[in-house]
């Protein structure tokens, strides 16, 4: 293969591929950026309305109240609006409005009424105090999702004074045709770009293939012994490479270069031969000792100084491959249950579970290393965990023992258990089972992160089957 068709393939390749994963960066990133920017606003949006619902919420009349008048007036507008070529005729926002147990009173759909919707990640959250949203499908089966941002309603007259949750729903759908637009007008300018990088490749593999065809002829006449004129000057390599050649030809001509060449080749490997020779009669002849322990000494600190780099080197790749705990400190057993007792009692209380604890004297002053805030949020999936596949009115029991240097603490319920097809799959990310009350699954990441952290913690995690039915989660520990 000639070297212009391989300059021209490595230019149209290297462009090629940076442009193809600049265009797909592009394009993957168009739509959650979109709905990143819908999100935003629904958010403004959803705590303006919140402000609102206020008065009807506190009075009891959210359903027949002067807002719910407004708002279905407002759905039933058609907007005329013609938003960068795509017509809008209608409103696809809708409203939800619970109170402050997370019980829908209001719906500007007419759907759902009396539904309890304080599992939902939005109205949960925002009922915490936090910031509430979620992305759910539009129906069972459906392919469509909806956006749903959350926003807390306050007392008129306590405006610290929880009362309800209206949530802003907006199916995705809407945004759809933005994100398939700016998609194809990326793709397409990206073909063009392609198209054009491919003409510069052609340009420039033809600039230097002829500069390089000038020097190959000039060369060729050299070597035949013809008279031939210098090539051309040029400002760049080539042009320094002709210069250069043009320089050989005359050294050689006089037979100076070869003469030169041999003085300096002998010049060069006079030291390195000399420092050798020298090395090697030093070390045949007997040494003093002082010299001789200063001379080890020197090669004990620089084996020293390269096994040191060498373990920072793998204890960085080791970090950076598997993590390391950001703090370490003793954690007293005790405080740490009791602390991830009181974080998931609202859990328990939701889902009228006894939460009993069991054991306590068995770790009294017991303390392990560690960090305690991931300590404590591992419990607390364990907990949570346990409170989801219980039975209503149904117990928990938190127990913790000392055994073989170890720290156990045993978290155990009287649910459904693990299914036998399950057992191997319980501990892989985003794998959940169906909750018994016929809820949505769990994001499946919470047994995941507790056996990261009793990695990162030197411990381990295991969940099996009790007798009589249940599930029993023992997180083992090594005390500090």
């Amino acid at each position: 293969m000639r070297i212009g068709l391989r300059l021209f393939l490595a230019f149209f390749l290297i462009v090629g591929v940076a442009a193809f994963f600049v265009m797909r960066v592009f394009v993957s990133e168009v739509k959650p950026g979109v709905r990143q920017a819908l999100e935003a606003t629904l958010v403004d949006s959803a705590n303006l309305l919140a402000g609102l619902a206020a008065d009807d919420l506190q009075a009891g009349r959210i359903g027949d109240g002067r807002f719910a008048r407004q708002l279905t007036l407002a759905q039933q507008r058609d907007p005329g609006a013609d938003v960068w070529g795509f017509p809008k005729q209608g409103v696809d926002q809708t409203v939800t409005v619970t109170d402050a147990t997370g019980r829908v009173v209001f719906s500007s759909d007419g759907r759902d009424l009396g539904r309890d919707n304080s599992r939902w990640n939005d109205v949960y959250r925002t009922l915490r105090g936090e910031y509430g949203a979620r992305s759910s499908p539009q129906g069972d089966g459906a392919d469509d999702t909806v956006m749903h941002v959350a926003a807390p309603i306050y007392a008129p007259d306590a405006p610290e004074r929880l009362i309800g949750v209206l949530t802003l729903s907006q199916p995705n759908r809407s945004v759809e045709p933005f994100i398939v637009a700016s998609q194809r007008n990326i793709l397409q300018r990206g073909l063009w770009l392609i198209g054009f990088a491919a003409l510069v490749g052609v340009l420039m593999t033809w600039w230097l293939v002829r500069g390089l065809g000038g020097l190959n002829r000039y060369a060729q006449a050299v070597s035949r012994g013809e008279p031939v004129a210098p090539p051309a000057p040029r400002r760049d390599e080539i042009g320094d490479l002709g210069n250069a050649l043009e320089a050989m030809r005359r050294k050689l001509e006089g037979k100076a270069y070869v003469e030169q060449y041999v003085q300096s080749l002998t010049h060069e490997m006079k030291s390195p031969l000399a420092a050798i020779r020298g090395a090697a009669e030093l070390l045949q002849d007997p040494l003093p000792e002082p010299e001789r322990a200063r001379f080890a000494g020197n090669i004990l600190l620089q084996q020293q100084r390269l096994t040191e780099t060498i373990d920072n080197l793998l204890a960085l790749a080791e970090v950076e491959q598997h993590g390391w705990l950001q703090q370490r400190r003793p954690v007293e057993v005790g405080v740490l249950l009791t602390q991830a007792m009181d974080a998931v009692a609202p859990v328990f209380r939701r889902a009228a579970v006894a939460l009993r604890r069991e054991g306590e004297g068995a770790t009294a002053g017991c303390r392990i290393e560690g960090d305690p805030f991931l300590l404590r949020q591992a419990l607390c999936n364990l907990l949570e965990n346990a409170a989801a596949f219980s039975p209503r009115d149904g117990e928990v029991v938190l127990a913790a023992a000392v055994a073989g240097g170890d720290l156990r603490v045993v978290v155990e319920d009287r649910g459904t258990g693990v299914p036998d097809y399950a057992h191997a799959r319980v501990f892989e990310r985003f794998y959940s089972l169906p909750r018994p009350d016929g809820g949505g699954r769990s994001s499946g990441l919470g047994l995941p992160f507790v056996r990261e952290v009793a990695r990162l913690h030197g411990g381990q995690v295991r969940l099996e089957n009790r007798e009589g039915g249940g599930a029993r989660a023992t997180l083992s520990l090594p005390l500090g």
